[in-house]
């Protein structure tokens, strides 16, 4: 049984390759998966961030506007 396994996979180069390919791929795609879920972990981590800024800035622009107002009406 190995033998006529090796010997068809000895007479066909190009059906080598294609199981190559094959085997190859299969390793690759929980890599990939992998790459993928930590790019999606990144990409919702930084617009996290991007909210908090906002967020930041919204306040200290609400309070440097409510200063301001008591600066003037104490003028």
């Amino acid at each position: 049984m190995a033998d006529t396994i090796a010997n068809r996979i000895a007479r066909d180069p190009q059906g080598r390759i294609t199981a190559a390919t094959a085997i190859g791929m299969n390793a690759l795609k929980p890599i990939m998966h992998f790459q993928v879920s930590m790019l999606r972990m990144w990409a919702d981590t930084i617009e996290r961030f991007a909210g908090n800024y906002e967020k930041g800035l919204e306040e200290t622009a609400t309070a440097v506007e409510e200063q301001s107002g008591k600066e003037r009406a104490a003028q």
